[in-house]
């Protein structure tokens, strides 16, 4: 009798279980507009990996995309103090984050590296735009963003509806990020 008892209990565990989870994943279709408020529809799997991630600022801070960029194109840029292209093209990832921040686009680094070595690049070469951690997990959302190789640098654009309209693997430069930011608009 006891035996029964417990197997009751051990079902009825799992049936709450499935249930909260499948409340949850409802309540997660119902709201992946992200916090913004943008209205915005549901998210693909890829995209909602990126706006529902959250990453540390040199500041020990936590940032959380969606909070801070939904509802606007962004180019985010993944990139390391210890990558040769990656130093070279964010000058020019700089300058498209002067030129295009006027017409709505906001720029992110995620730089997967440690804070010391990122601090000291950026007291060099001082960049416009958020810089945040993302550490060796940064492979990881980068994969899931469409980097199959996970090398770097590797950037994505976003719409302003929050899903990735291009990607690049590879140093990217100026011309193509204009033409990239051009054809969006369209």
């Amino acid at each position: 009798m006891q035996r029964r008892a417990v197997l009751g209990l051990g079902a009825a565990g799992v049936l709450a279980a499935g249930a909260g989870a499948y409340l949850a994943l409802h309540h997660e279709k119902q709201t992946a507009g992200g916090g913004s408020g943008s209205g915005a529809g549901p998210l693909s799997a890829e995209a909602a990996a990126f706006w529902n991630a959250s990453f540390d600022t040199l500041d020990q801070q936590t940032y959380r995309p969606s909070a801070h960029l939904r509802g606007k194109p962004l180019l985010l840029n993944f990139w390391a103090t210890w990558c040769a292209p990656c130093v070279k093209e964010l000058p020019e990832i700089n300058q498209f984050h002067d030129e295009f921040a006027g017409q709505g686009w906001q720029v992110l680094g995620l730089a997967v590296d440690a804070p010391t070595p990122v601090r000291g690049f950026l007291e060099k070469i001082p960049l416009k735009f958020p810089v945040a951690l993302a550490g060796l997990t940064g492979t990881d959302l980068s994969r899931t963003l469409g980097n199959a190789k996970g090398g770097l640098p590797f950037t994505v654009a976003f719409s302003a509806e929050g899903e990735p309209i291009w990607r690049k693997l590879g140093a990217t430069h100026l011309g193509e990020l204009r033409e990239m930011a051009r054809a969006a608009k369209r």
